[in-house]
């Protein structure tokens, strides 16, 4: 990490806290290009949204998969205030962006929020149906 890099992350640490004075949930993120350029930034937005998917990082990395060519993509950074969750990260690495830099890790955050009651696990069942399962998917490869 260097001086760029902590400048960057400060950026998102105020857009999160920005979000959070707001009444959303209090997380940002940026988006900074090869050139140092900061592409885009957004904040959470789960609240005003109703959307439980409306995390910044995960619409940072959407934007970046529609609008920049792979190449750029993969010289992009980018910066936020908590480390990307599972669903974030995914869309991040499947958006080619180059590197992600973060503030306070997921075992971090935890340890700062309050307490909340874990969800209900969910029942998955399946695989099932495989023969007509895989036709669509055949076709389409």
């Amino acid at each position: 990490m260097n001086q760029d890099d902590e400048t960057f992350l400060r950026q998102a640490i105020d857009i999160a806290d920005r979000a959070g004075a707001a009444g959303e949930r209090p997380f940002g993120s940026l988006l900074v290009g090869p050139d140092s350029d900061v592409l885009i930034s957004d904040h959470n937005t789960v609240v005003s949204e109703a959307d439980i998917t409306a995390h910044p990082e995960l619409k940072l990395a959407r934007w970046a998969a529609r609008e920049l060519d792979p190449e750029v993509a993969a010289g992009t950074t980018m910066y936020t205030s908590c480390q990307p969750c599972p669903m974030c990260a995914t869309a991040i690495e499947r958006s080619g962006l180059g590197r992600v830099v973060f503030a306070l890790s997921a075992e971090q955050f935890e340890s700062v929020k309050p307490a909340t009651p874990a969800p209900s696990p969910v029942r998955y069942d399946g695989p099932a149906l495989f023969a007509e399962a895989r036709r669509p998917i055949e076709d389409h490869y």
